[in-house]
């Protein structure tokens, strides 16, 4: 699922609905136990749908049906019967090989199925199901496609082509299966979760890395360099009619790399909903809102950054989809058409390998000069949706919440749907090169795990480097394993000597821009941003008073600007001139020379 988003809320959030309704439920220490419900029975009424893909499905007695299939989807296999039905499957199979490309967190295999055919390599597809684990759609989906290409006469999907599908990528949330999780998501009958054993969820940690499994996935990327990754969830939202919605990073004109976005926009996507359409699926752009409360407000188009999967696609030059399916449509067609735009989705890779390549080579070759780095809604709408594909809702009043609620009726409607776009606010100019100091372990571990290049000073260099200085820093409430930073920047040219070991990160690179959004201070994916340097934010260590305050005094007598400064400071915070230590704190921060509140990554103009 997508950023920003609640329960019923916008794009490319997270679900914390059903940790906070199994904690209502099923408390673990309240005195007062609520009584079960089956929550599926809360949802909207289910829209009426058949389509060609049921065809897809194959008969009770096929020795090869899937753990989904035999349950009518009414429940998704665990990740031990996933696995033995994989390798039962394999072993039937030349063209397919499982491999694990890492271990979870709790000490699981990561599980990968590569489906090859002939001797030569070929360009890869890589698809990945679960990494919110309540959403896995794309497992029970790429279980029958892997089926149908290892033995009922779908191989030739593999000729220009080799397939790597990932099951579960979140093994460890899959494993927290309850049937209080993703309790908006209608089936199977119990979910996983969508954050891992450590709470992290793996969709925000592309960039900072945190979790072993996602840097066993950056791995995975490397070493195969999909020309198109695939990345497979369910929405969030409002009910509609449309089943199956899918989006790449920067739709419209918000892309970091132009040419991967155009093979998407061109050729990508009106394959697939070609292909749907034929099927009985009814495909759109993944829509997401600006009020879920009041759809008719309008869908965004957004910029994204690279801690999701789609904008480290982006920022790498890699294509890379968002399967979106519609939360409140069944399970079985959801799965289906999962299959269907997987099937697709490897005919025009196929067809398209060369051009893919092409493009890659042409975001990689090219070095952006700037980094937006803040934006804010357009004021007038960027286009418009005629006949969105709607459903009827009336207002009731919750006796749960106490305010007015949303009853969707199962009626279908058509709306008009503007298109809310973005503009800059903040767009930061690249520099030649960022140097990071060598006691930075944690973030250059980071840059090696990427591959972005960098240089190792050998010997002390003395040279004029733009230098940040954080002002009022504050923590923010602690988010996927991490404590961020909000501050405001300060820039100033200085004359310093950068010790041996020191690493020079040119921008100049085919991750340049990858490398600009890690150490760009002013960049929202920021190693900064993500409080990876929790010294910086700390304030000066100040002497004893008898000789800091006459330090202090002697500072004011000396320089007629600090002197303004401080005065202007006592006289706009009162809370400031009546605490003693934070007056001369603020002093101690001045000191010439002082590294207090210093981003320690320098800017080589």
């Amino acid at each position: 699922m997508l950023s920003h988003r609640v329960l019923f809320g916008s794009s490319r959030g997270t679900c914390r609905f059903a940790l906070l309704l199994s904690t209502v439920l099923l408390p673990l220490s309240s005195p007062a136990h609520a009584q079960a419900v089956d929550v599926q029975s809360v949802l909207p009424p289910v829209l009426p749908w058949s389509g060609a893909s049921e065809r897809l499905i194959v008969g009770a007695d096929d020795p090869w049906i899937t753990p989904a299939e035999r349950a009518g989807f009414q429940t998704t296999p665990t990740y031990a019967e996933t696995r033995a039905w994989l390798k039962r499957l394999v072993k039937a199979s030349p063209l397919l090989k499982m491999e694990t490309f890492g271990r979870s967190g709790e000490g699981r295999d990561l599980l990968m199925v590569r489906a090859h055919k002939g001797a030569a390599r070929k360009p890869v597809v890589l698809v990945q199901g679960g990494i919110h684990s309540g959403e896995i759609d794309g497992k029970d989906a790429g279980l029958m496609l892997l089926r149908d290409i290892a033995l009922r006469g779908k191989d030739g999907l593999l000729d220009r082509v080799d397939l790597v599908f990932v099951p579960i990528y979140n093994v460890d949330g899959h494993e927290q299966r309850s049937a209080y999780n993703f309790v908006h998501v209608r089936g199977p009958a119990q979910k996983g979760t969508d954050a891992n054993a450590r709470s992290i969820d793996l969709n925000r940690d592309y960039a900072k890395a945190d979790a072993p499994e996602t840097r066993a996935m950056i791995g995975l990327i490397r070493s195969l360099d999909p020309i198109l990754y695939i990345d497979c969830h369910v929405s969030e939202g409002f009910d509609m009619q449309y089943d199956v919605t899918y989006t790449y990073a920067g739709w419209g004109t918000y892309a970091r790399h132009r040419a991967t976005a155009d093979w998407l926009q061109t050729r990508f996507g009106p394959a697939v909903s070609s292909a749907l359409t034929a099927s009985g699926h009814t495909p759109i752009i993944y829509p997401s809102p600006i009020d879920t409360r009041n759809p008719t407000r309008g869908i965004r188009y957004s910029p994204e950054g690279p801690r999701y999967s789609t904008g480290y696609g982006d920022f790498i030059g890699m294509p890379t989809v968002l399967v979106e399916n519609h939360m409140l449509k069944p399970y079985r067609q959801r799965v289906l058409g999962t299959y269907v735009l997987l099937e697709e989705a490897l005919r025009v890779a196929a067809r398209d390998a060369k051009q893919i390549a092409a493009a890659k080579a042409a975001d990689r070759a090219s070095r952006p000069a700037t980094l937006m780095t803040k934006w804010k809604p357009r004021e007038t709408p960027i286009g418009w949706v005629e006949n969105f594909k709607g459903v009827a809702f009336e207002w009731y009043r919750s006796p749960a919440t106490g305010r007015l609620e949303q009853r969707w009726l199962g009626r279908p409607v058509t709306w008009r749907m503007p298109i809310i776009g973005q503009e800059p606010t903040e767009t930061v100019r690249l520099p030649t090169a960022w140097w990071v100091p060598p006691a930075q372990t944690e973030v250059i571990d980071r840059l090696r795990l990427h591959g972005i290049g960098f240089e190792v000073l050998p010997a002390p260099r003395a040279m004029t480097l733009d230098r940040t200085t954080l002002l009022d820093p504050k923590l923010k409430a602690p988010s996927e394993g991490r404590v961020p930073v909000e501050t405001r920047l300060v820039h100033a040219s200085v004359r310093e000597t950068m010790p041996a070991g020191s690493l020079r990160v040119p921008a100049d690179q085919p991750l340049g821009l990858l490398a600009a959004s890690l150490l760009e201070p002013e960049s929202q994916d920021s190693f900064l941003a993500w409080g990876f340097f929790p010294e910086v934010v700390a304030g000066a260590q100040v002497a004893e008073a008898f000789v800091s305050a006459p330090l202090a005094e002697a500072m004011l007598a000396a320089d007629t600007t600090l002197r303004t400064a401080f005065e202007a400071k006592l006289a706009a915070k009162p809370e400031f001139a009546a605490d003693p230590q934070a007056r001369l704190t603020w002093f101690a921060e001045r000191l010439p020379n002082s590294q207090v509140r210093v981003y320690p990554v320098r800017r080589e103009e």
